[in-house]
């Protein structure tokens, strides 16, 4: 070796030594549906991520390694969401997925998921996602049928017996209307009018005159999303039908009161999370400050209002970063060992208790009865 070797050789070792060591990164993948028929759900979850991300960053990261977010949005087509879920597996090399805003995408999403054994937390409703269980699927979002238990125990306590139901047909309406029609006998209460409607129907007066019209029909229940839940309740309004008016848990948000308008809305029942209320709990409740928290950061960031389908991607972020501190590794095993011995973690949603036996970690405990009084949510005591 020549000296004019050696001394490059010794400076360029010398200017490694003194360059910073590379920041070591943990890649967390999502397939939203930020666009789309869905956005209305899918974009403020996926401002969430984003906003965590920052602000875990911005504090170290966990135990020194940052978070890289790589989101895809899905639009809501179950065919991308494979398509991504695939990538960012394979690709991206990611150690978990959170997403799968609409149940189509979820399903899509939790099939490569599980393949390949990397976790995946879904923010959609429908109890197909957890129900059998799978070991590297999870889900924060209440399930369709804990939202009919909690509805038909409001009803039971007001003495209702008698019903009628109208229900989208599109895949949260469909799953919601068959598990109410499961459980609804537990509550000994009848459905005696079940009408339905298309995800692009503009009035539903038809179906909901024929329910006013039905012998015996004491309170309505309407399990859907989107904008169909709105229509309805106009209509119902319009009709002037003088009966207890139930939504779903899908339009738990402020959009659902502008949509169909304050007036039309009063009165209107259903099952919502903390973050709706947030000033209203109680200083001792256990979810009120990671709420509080989650709903300022949030309208700071954004300048929009919060929202219950946000806050179950907030809570999908806390359960994974939760998972891999816990387990002190990044591998895809390690953590999907940690996700399922998560217990008493307080989200926006719920109190999460997982276990080899559920992969919701919530009960109807978690959810809280709301009434729409004078344009905004009140709680039901």
């Amino acid at each position: 070796m020549t000296k004019t070797t050696a001394g490059a050789l010794c400076a360029l070792l010398t200017a490694f030594s003194l360059a910073p060591a590379a920041q070591a990164e943990i890649r967390l993948g999502a397939s939203i549906s930020a666009t789309g028929p869905a956005a209305f759900l899918g974009d403020p979850e996926a401002k969430t991520l984003e906003l965590l991300v920052e602000e875990l960053n911005a504090k170290g990261g966990i135990d020194g390694e940052k978070i890289k977010l790589v989101l895809y949005d899905d639009g809501g087509d179950p065919n991308k969401a494979r398509t991504f879920a695939t990538r960012l597996i394979e690709d991206d090399e990611v150690v978990a997925i959170i997403g799968g805003t609409t149940t189509g995408a979820s399903m899509s999403i939790l099939a490569v998921a599980e393949d390949a054994e990397v976790p995946f937390i879904s923010l959609a409703g429908a109890i197909e996602i957890i129900k059998p269980v799978r070991p590297f699927v999870f889900k924060t979002p209440h399930t369709d049928r804990m939202a009919c238990q909690k509805i038909f125990e409001d009803m039971q306590k007001r003495g209702f017996t008698k019903i009628g139901m109208i229900s989208g047909t599109d895949g949260f309406g469909a799953s919601m209307q068959a598990q109410c029609k499961d459980v609804v006998g537990d509550y000994g209460i009848e459905i005696v009018s079940d009408e339905t409607y298309n995800p692009t129907d503009a009035d539903m007066t038809a179906q909901l005159t024929k329910i006013r019209n039905a012998s015996g029909v004491q309170a309505v229940l309407n399990p859907g999303f989107g904008q169909g839940p709105s229509i309805v309740t106009r209509n119902y309004r319009q009709l002037a039908i003088d009966l207890p008016l139930y939504q779903s848990h899908g339009v738990a948000s402020n959009g659902f009161i502008e949509l169909a308008g304050a007036q039309a809305a009063e009165g209107v029942r259903l099952p919502g999370t903390a973050l709706l209320v947030a000033d209203l709990l109680a200083e001792e409740d256990p979810q009120r400050e990671v709420v509080v928290a989650y709903r300022d950061a949030f309208e700071e960031k954004t300048k929009t209002p919060v929202g219950t389908f946000g806050g179950y991607a907030h809570d999908a972020f806390l359960i994974f970063t939760d998972a891999v501190a816990r387990a002190g590794s990044t591998e895809p095993g390690d953590i999907r060992d940690a996700i399922e011995a998560t217990a008493g973690l307080a989200g926006t949603t719920g109190i999460y208790n997982f276990s080899a036996e559920d992969h919701l970690g919530l009960d109807l405990s978690a959810f809280r009865m709301l009434e729409i009084k004078n344009g905004a949510w009140t709680l039901v005591e």
